[in-house]
């Protein structure tokens, strides 16, 4: 029924998870708790240090709103050539995502960067760090700088008059310079170009020492990009957001600030060109019609001299009443006609239609103006990326090309408007020809004189409206603004963004809190060895039957009359639980055995069997491991003749090779005498039989010390002459994966009885979360005995726990 028993045992065993062992995990944390504060301590410091010497971060921010409507620069002051308004000469309607594009070009920042002179950082030589400074007690200005500058930092380490000595390592040789240089001349340092220091007298040079650092423009001018954050909020509204970050406050504030300024004078300024340029087109007109004109009042001033007529309008006054409807609705229609003519040929000389097209004297036709505000955006985009690019660039060419597109558009979409007054201009004719049927009999000369006279007005009302729109736009780009203004300057926030005090310090808390509990997961995950009573019960079902604690002494023999140390205490406690495994009976045998040497079967053979022999047991130790024998060392006996002798010489008697020993009356040994060639054939010899039956005859307690079963087969052999099988395992020593060997065992039911000593349990080691020497039991150094003193500690160990 026991057999029935221990087999449930080990299938409900097989059959169990591992789970993770918190308890035993918190108590290891407990123990340590010295290297979790440490390690909390070092993060803190390391944190408040890091904090402590970390330049902070401020974000500066800025919004700007787009006047997302058409705005013109001279607020209706004339109409355009169809009664509009002249605004839409000055720019289309804005859109406030293609500002924000604008914002973050680097045009705009290299002008921000090269006006501020921001590839130059002066700083302040601290104890530790360089301080970045915004005002200095002097100035450096790059006076020809070279293609490429090395990034390099020159200290400025004393002043002698006007004189400054200054050391920097050359970005060429790697090797360090010292000169001395004079306030207000040019020098030259190699890898950057001609310098010149001046002196700046509103700030005091005091007893601090300075350098600076000059960097190369094009990185500058990207990492300032990479800073930059311009953002529209939504699309319901028209403004945006700008926003950069900086170590110096003011000097954050002040870049944005340019920026924007800028970014407005930029604005300005593409106005301003779209009306130089239609200002260059009218006056152009103005000298072509103006010719024109003179020649008909020319021609009109020949014709009444020549035919002496001093006063012809009286004549014809009736004639040019009826026909002034139908000659000045010709005479718009010629207007308008002679300006589409001057666009196309405008569109298609190549020496002009690079530049944009004037859109005040265009024909009020919605698709035309839409193709207008394009082509002349995309013309500024290009003349804008041409400034910092080539005309190899991919995006300039595909720019060129939509331009040429959308001028071929343009001159599609005035053909079509061309030939529409054409035909108004057929049926003006056509009614002004039924009129001339009725003035035939007006004398020719006053018929000659009406067509010098109606061309004279047309000529004249086309040169009054250039000059009216000149006057317009020269009055609108005066009063030219940008359409877009500052809604909140740039400010800073007040406490940085970085570093962030309170989440530093919340991560190295984190951190120096986990890193102790990683270690000693590690350690645990990394550990192969059995450690504690529970990585025993994780690889078998087999029984524990006692624990026995490190022995600090060195005696092999700790349980001796009258001792009241733990370990001998514990080795009471095996004698006791002994008696739930076999009955109490003449001839128990006992085996011990391990998975390999070392793991204390010698000891505690010796010492449970004076356990036994203290209680009035006749007690014999049986020294079978003949391959590598230590009971005999031990117990500080000869063992040159015993087991061996009996077993090869059949004259000896069994009481021949039964030894007494100096621990206790009650306590015998057979030695295991020479060793053989063949210790297994030997444990089988049949006079091995024979010995064993007269010795359970003799005495209470049979202790067999077998070798390692793990190693050899002695031990199995031997399991058929016991009635409990001991598996000696050792803490820190035998590792886990041993523990396979007396499971199968256990399982496959080969040994009748078989049980687990734990041995050598380390103090504060884990061993049952902490009970220490006597585990289960609550023995410890000199509680309730007093036979063995306490060692006393010192402060450091009671702290580290040694």
């Amino acid at each position: 029924m026991n057999n029935n028993t221990s087999e449930n045992n080990a299938i409900n065993f097989t059959e169990t998870e591992e789970n993770f062992d918190f308890k035993g995990f918190f108590y290891k944390v407990v123990k340590d708790w010295w290297i979790l504060l440490l390690s909390i301590s070092l993060c803190l410091t390391a944190a408040y240090i890091y904090l402590r010497y970390t330049t902070p971060i401020f974000k500066i921010h800025a919004n700007v709103l787009v006047v997302d409507e058409k705005k013109g620069a001279g607020g209706g002051l004339g109409a355009d050539l169809f009664g509009g308004d002249i605004s839409s000469l000055l720019g289309g309607k804005s859109s406030v995502d293609n500002e924000a594009e604008i914002l973050k070009t680097r045009f705009l920042m290299e002008k921000v960067v090269r006006g501020m002179d921001l590839n130059i950082i002066y700083y302040r030589q601290g104890k530790i760090k360089l301080v970045e400074l915004y005002k200095t007690p002097f100035k450096v200005d790059i006076l020809s700088p070279i293609d490429t500058i090395q990034s390099t930092i020159v200290s400025i380490n004393q002043i002698v008059n006007n004189n400054l000595e200054i050391e920097y390592v050359d970005s060429l040789q790697k090797t360090e310079v010292k000169k001395t240089v004079t306030f207000g001349k040019p020098f030259t340092i190699r890898g950057i170009g001609c310098l010149q220091i001046s002196k700046n007298p509103a700030v005091s040079w005091g007893s601090s020492k300075y350098s600076f650092k000059v960097n190369a423009f094009d990185a500058t001018v990207t990492n300032f990009q990479k800073e930059l954050v311009v953002s529209v909020p939504n699309k319901l509204v028209t403004t945006i957001n700008l926003e950069i970050n900086y170590p110096i406050p003011k000097k954050g504030e002040d870049i944005l600030n340019q920026l924007i300024k800028e970014y407005l004078q930029q604005s300005i300024t593409d106005k301003n060109e779209i009306a130089d340029s239609t200002i260059q087109f009218i006056e152009n007109r103005l000298m072509y019609v103006g010719r024109e004109l003179g020649d008909v009042e020319g021609n009109i001033q020949n014709f009444k001299q020549s035919n002496k007529i001093a006063d012809i309008h009286e004549q014809s006054r009736l004639l040019v009443n009826n026909t002034s409807d139908y000659v000045k609705k010709l005479a718009e229609i010629e207007t308008q006609i002679s300006i589409l003519d001057a666009l196309v040929v405008y569109l298609k000389d190549e020496r002009t239609n690079k530049r944009v097209v004037p859109g005040s004297i265009l024909p009020q036709d919605p698709v035309f103006v839409g193709l207008v505000e394009k082509y002349n955006g995309f013309l500024l985009e290009i003349d804008r990326l041409l400034l910092s690019s080539t005309e190899n660039n991919p995006y300039v060419i595909n720019l060129k090309q939509r331009v040429a597109d959308l001028r071929l558009n343009m001159l599609s979409n005035l053909s079509n408007t061309k030939r529409s007054f054409i035909i108004s201009k057929k049926d003006l004719l056509n009614s002004i020809n039924k009129v001339d049927g009725l003035i035939r009999s007006v004398p020719a000369q006053e018929r000659t004189y009406l067509d010098l006279a109606r061309q004279q007005r047309i000529k004249q009302e086309l040169y009054i409206y250039l000059l009216q729109k000149r006057e317009e736009t020269a009055i609108s780009k005066t009063s030219n603004i940008s359409s877009s203004r500052i809604i909140d300057p740039p400010k800073s926030d007040f406490n940085p963004i970085s570093p962030k005090k309170t989440t530093i310090l919340t991560i190295a808390f984190l951190i120096g809190l986990i890193l102790p509990l990683l270690r000693i997961y590690a350690i645990e995950l990394l550990n192969v060895k059995v450690l504690n009573k529970q990585d025993i019960e994780r690889k078998t079902a087999i029984p524990v039957v006692g624990e026995i604690s490190h022995n600090d002494s060195q005696e092999s023999v700790v349980v001796v009359e009258d001792a009241r140390s733990p370990i001998s205490e514990q080795f009471r406690a095996l004698r006791t639980n002994l008696q739930f495994f076999i009955a109490p009976k003449k001839g128990n045998t006992i085996l011990m055995t391990s998975s390999m040497s070392g793991e204390g079967k010698s000891f505690t053979a010796v010492n449970l069997g004076a356990a036994l022999a203290i209680s009035g047991k006749k007690v014999l130790l049986m020294e079978l491991d003949l391959r590598k024998p230590k009971l005999s060392q031990n117990l500080s006996m000869p063992g040159s003749f015993g087991f061996t002798n009996y077993i090869i010489d059949e004259t000896l008697n069994a009481s021949d090779i039964i030894l007494p020993t100096n621990i206790h009356t009650n306590l015998f040994v057979i030695s295991a005498g020479p060793i053989p060639p063949n210790p297994a054939e030997t444990i089988l010899n049949p006079r091995m039989m024979a010995l064993m039956e007269i010795l359970k005859a003799e005495f209470d307690y049979i202790i067999m010390d077998a070798p390692p079963i793990g190693l050899v087969a002695d031990a199995q052999l031997l399991n058929d002459y016991s009635d409990l099988a001991l598996y000696l395992v050792r803490q820190k020593y035998t590792h886990k994966e041993q523990l396979n060997i007396p499971d199968e065992l256990y399982r496959n039911q080969k040994f009748n009885k078989i049980a687990i000593i734990v041995n050598d349990i380390g103090k504060n080691n884990g061993y049952g979360y902490g009970y220490g020497y006597g585990y289960g039991y609550g023995y410890s150094y000199g509680y309730g005995y007093g036979n063995e003193p306490e060692k006393k500690k010192s402060f450091l160990d009671k702290i580290f726990n040694k």
